[in-house]
This record gives structure tokens, sequence and C-alpha cells, in this order.
């Protein structure tokens, strides 16, 4: 569960870089704006993403992390992925329009398909989350806490009538 938790905030905090390049943008329209803000959020997520699931997978190892993720970050995820996608589509869309003299539109467009896979793929990860939520897998969890925690209370209860002077 940790892997998907910190594989979510990854995603979603690849969009903190998308604030040093608003300031780097070449024109002056929205269009412009929106395509800083893409190629932000990709480089940003190329560093939050592994260095997500790197600490996910050893806190996994440690077993250290074991609640599932809950509904808010799973509809955070959501919102995120579908902000994204729109917003890459419609990047997309615009450097396809454009005249061929006016920066590189295929890679634009590129850029444009790179970025609505990853907002899907959060789209699905968020979803993922929220279903594994609902199946109800922290009731499983906490029961299988609870009855390791009574098993430990036993051994202690049976070490300490044993001991002499004490009654059964």
């Amino acid at each position: 569960m940790a892997v998907l938790r910190l594989l979510a905030v990854g995603l979603i905090s690849g969009g903190v870089m998308t604030i040093p390049f608003l300031w780097a943008q070449r024109g002056s329209d929205f269009e412009h704006v929106r395509l800083s803000a893409l190629i932000g959020l990709n480089l940003g997520q190329l560093v939050t993403v592994p260095l997500g699931l790197l600490i996910g997978i050893v806190l996994v190892a440690m077993r250290s992390w074991t609640r599932p993720p809950g509904y808010v970050l799973a509809a955070a995820t959501i919102v995120f992925g579908v902000v994204v996608a729109t917003q890459a589509w419609a990047m997309a869309d615009w450097a396809e329009g454009r005249p061929a003299g006016i920066g590189d539109p295929d890679g634009e467009v590129g850029l444009g398909g790179l970025n609505a896979l990853a907002g899907g793929f959060t789209v699905l990860l968020g979803v993922s989350i929220a279903l594994i939520r609902w199946s109800g897998w922290e009731p499983e969890a906490a029961s299988a806490r609870q009855t390791s925690a009574r098993r430990a209370r036993r051994r202690r209860r049976k070490s300490s009538a044993h001991v002499k002077g004490h009654s059964p």
C-alpha cells in the first residue's frame, strides 16, 4: 500500500515543478503558459515518481507502512489526472493547428500525448486506490493486527501463570 500511496504522491508532487517553468515561457498567450506548465510537470515527475517508488519499496520491505491510502488521496489523484489529461489534450490540439514556422509542433504534440498518457495513468491509479479502500482492505489488516495482539497477550498470560507464587 505504501507503494501506491507514494506513487500517487510522486505524480501529484511533480506538479510543484510547474511553478519555475511558468516564468520561462516563450509566448505571452495562455497556450504558451500551458506548454511551460506541462514541460515542468514532466521534469518534476521525472524526479518525484522514481523517488516515491523507491521510498515505497523500502517501506514495504520494512513492513512499516501497511495502512491503505484513503479516499482523499484517491480523489485528489483522480482530479489531478483529469486536469493533466485535459490540458495535455488541449495543448496537443493547439500545437497541431499552429503554422510550421513557429517552434517544434511535432515535439509539442508528442509532449501532449505523453502527458495525456500520464494523466490517464494517474486517473487509473486514483481509481485503483479508491477501489482498494472501498473493498474493505483496512478491516482485514486491522483484524490481522488484532489477532496477533491477542496471541501476544495469551503468551504473556501463560508465562506469568507458571511463575511461582501466582495463581493460575
